[in-house]
């Protein structure tokens, strides 16, 4: 039997939405591609335990996760270009929220960012987010009230996209 029967076609079934996930974590394509990379050879290196005895995708979002938190644990310093970052874009483009987003996502905490990615970019539960981070339903409440208001406080022209929503009785 093959050490890694299945794990091609976990690969290819869920590549592009782990690496959507990697994307999101990182906010660097090139990142995303490293880090998606390093967790799939630890699944690869797991893969007959996973394919047994667990949920490989479950793991991997683990993993995406705690490398990610890791890497930025060991934060390498910001390297200055002779170019900076384009910035003349139409003000009512779509793609300008998406990169004050971006920018604002980057300067939060790791743990916060991760919340933040599982429960409004995955559409996953608090109690999906606290079982895959590993904490309570609490912390991940807390983690993500304090993630909004500092996302309200560094990006305040996005306060339209993260206001409350209103529910109807």
């Amino acid at each position: 039997m093959d050490r890694y029967e299945g794990f091609r076609e976990f690969v290819g079934a869920r590549q592009q939405a782990l690496m959507r996930s990697a994307f999101l974590l990182t906010g660097d394509a090139h990142l995303a591609e490293d880090l998606l990379q390093t967790v799939l050879t630890r699944v690869a290196r797991h893969w007959r335990k996973l394919a047994r005895d667990g949920n490989p995708e479950a793991y991997a979002r683990r993993a995406l996760i705690n490398e990610h938190i890791s890497w930025r644990r060991r934060r390498r310093p910001d390297i200055p270009t002779a170019h900076p970052p384009e910035r003349g874009r139409d003000p009512g483009d779509d793609s300008l929220h998406r990169i004050a987003l971006r920018q604002a996502l980057a300067r939060l905490t790791p743990r916060q960012r991760a919340v933040l990615v599982l429960r409004f970019y995955e559409d996953r539960t608090v109690e999906e987010t606290a079982d895959l981070l590993g904490c309570s339903s609490g912390t991940v409440k807390s983690q993500t009230h304090h993630a909004l208001g500092r996302l309200r406080v560094l990006a305040p022209d996005l306060a339209h996209l993260l206001a409350p929503v209103e529910t109807t009785p």
